[in-house]
């Protein structure tokens, strides 16, 4: 009996040694994730309670730790709407057995209204004697700044940087790409190009000839026909793609976009004169080369350029 206390005193001294070895790990972790914007997690599966090891819960969307509980439906509430599904799916897949892990690339509400981009990975670490899942851990890392550096990157790839319609690549795909249409159904390729634009260039500076191509975008956003896909395609030239081809529709849109053009263009320094010659050419809607009806809407432009420019010419293969 009198060597009790000593055995307490260093069963004691044992457990105060592994406390503050404990606490040096979880130091040494959080100063490994500090400033990557990865969250540490665990779930209590039969729960849904939420353990977040190295940062307090919430504060990745910008709330304090008492305004959100940690847990499970609280992650959910949180998910971007058009997320949800994607995310929850992956989730409940893995606990079903389904996957070998759990991970998708989501979106999630802040506080604020806005939304963060998170890349969430986790694994089942632990079953019951059943046999079910009791607890997954994982990692929620915020992807935010990368995600949209690489949407911005794909906009460069498929957007005209000056005026934000497609560029030609992407025309091209939209074509290649549309709901399938039987012989029958009428498409039609516009191809506009801009009367006199060169001079706009010479006399008022390429600046100016850019806010006349910025305006021209406008009203073909404005007046294109329904659904129609809409490029720049360098230089003065844009191509309109109408997947359903309506006659009246297209003649009314080029006697508007010829109308626009009546009144000269009032900018910083000086007046823009320029007109439209516009070339339409009307194919069957199963028809797949894009090449040829793109150099048939070209010559049909040009057959206005020879007949004195401003109009518009229409031409079916």
């Amino acid at each position: 009996m009198e060597d009790q206390p000593n055995k307490i005193a260093q069963l004691e001294q044992t457990i105060e040694q592994l406390k503050k070895e404990n606490q040096r790990l979880e130091e040494k972790l959080n100063a490994a994730l500090d400033g990557t914007g990865l969250c540490l997690w665990e779930q209590h599966v039969p729960t849904g309670k939420l353990t977040i090891f190295n940062m307090e819960w919430g504060k990745m969307l910008g709330f304090q730790p008492h305004e959100l509980e940690a847990n499970v439906e609280t992650w959910k509430s949180k998910l971007h709407p058009d997320d949800y599904e994607l995310a929850v799916g992956a989730f409940e897949s893995h606990l079903n057995g389904e996957t070998e892990a759990y991970q998708v690339v989501h979106r999630m509400i802040h506080k604020d209204g806005s939304h963060s981009w998170v890349s969430d990975r986790g694994r089942i670490v632990e079953y019951t004697p059943d046999g079910e899942p009791l607890r997954i851990m994982g990692t929620h890392i915020d992807i935010t700044n990368e995600k949209r550096y690489e949407l911005e990157l794909a906009k460069l790839a498929t957007q005209d940087p000056l005026t934000g319609l497609m560029n030609r690549q992407a025309l091209k795909s939209a074509f290649d790409e549309r709901p399938t249409l039987t012989p029958q159904d009428s498409s039609a390729l516009i191809f506009i190009d801009v009367d006199d634009f060169k001079k706009v260039n010479d006399h008022l500076g390429h600046k100016a000839g850019d806010q006349v191509l910025v305006y021209i975008a406008d009203w073909m956003r404005k007046l294109a026909p329904k659904k129609a896909k809409i490029a720049r395609m360098g230089g003065d030239e844009f191509v309109i793609f109408c997947p359903h081809y309506h006659e009246d529709s297209v003649q009314q849109f080029a006697d508007s976009l010829l109308s626009q053009a009546y009144q000269p263009i009032r900018l910083e320094n000086g007046e823009a004169n320029i007109g439209f010659s516009i070339g339409v050419c009307q194919f069957s809607g199963a028809y797949k080369d894009f090449e040829i009806l793109y150099e048939h809407a070209d010559q049909a432009m040009y057959q206005v350029k020879r007949n004195g420019k401003n109009g518009v010419s229409f031409v079916s293969i």
